[in-house]
């Protein structure tokens, strides 16, 4: 072999090894890309204790439950089905029933959702791109943006305006 056929033999297999290298990657992590799982989502994926996810839907009115210290409990609905939340920790000023949220942790055996971090929405305005489309196609779409995800994120908790 010549020097040039040796580089681009070397240089074919490192391409090689990358491409299964991100193939691997992207196979292990192909259920996490979603952003967060509703919970009628949760209950159909058969998620078990321990893995780590965010679950995102409404604060269910009348589940919010303030326990000692700064350890609350609440329900996060999606109008099918409701996951009970247990969280310690200081909540986002707009975090209130009624009112969208997204947390992030993993489910206990009891299939209790130990959240470890909270976000909340910042306006009635913010829905996700995919919610958004959803409604559009089922004809009940009522917003006035066209793209209602680009103007509106998620606030973490702790974080100010």
């Amino acid at each position: 072999m010549t020097r040039k056929q040796k580089r681009l033999a070397l240089i074919g297999s490192a391409l090689g090894v990358l491409g299964l290298a991100v193939g691997l990657m992207l196979f292990a992590l192909r259920d996490n890309v979603v952003f967060f799982y509703g919970p009628t989502e949760m209950a159909e994926k058969h998620v078990g204790p321990g893995q780590r996810l965010r679950i995102g839907g409404l604060v269910k009115t009348g589940s919010l439950v303030h326990l000692e210290g700064k350890s609350v409990t609440f329900a996060v609905s999606d109008g099918n089905a409701e996951v009970p939340v247990a969280y310690t920790g200081l909540l986002p000023d707009l975090f209130r029933e009624g009112q969208g949220v997204v947390a992030e942790g993993a489910l206990d055996k009891g299939g209790v959702f130990r959240a470890d971090s909270i976000l909340a929405k910042h306006d009635e305005r913010y829905m996700p791109r995919e919610v958004a489309d959803a409604l559009k196609k089922q004809g009940v779409w009522a917003g006035g943006a066209e793209n209602p995800a680009a103007t509106q994120v998620a606030k973490p908790a702790g974080a100010t305006q």
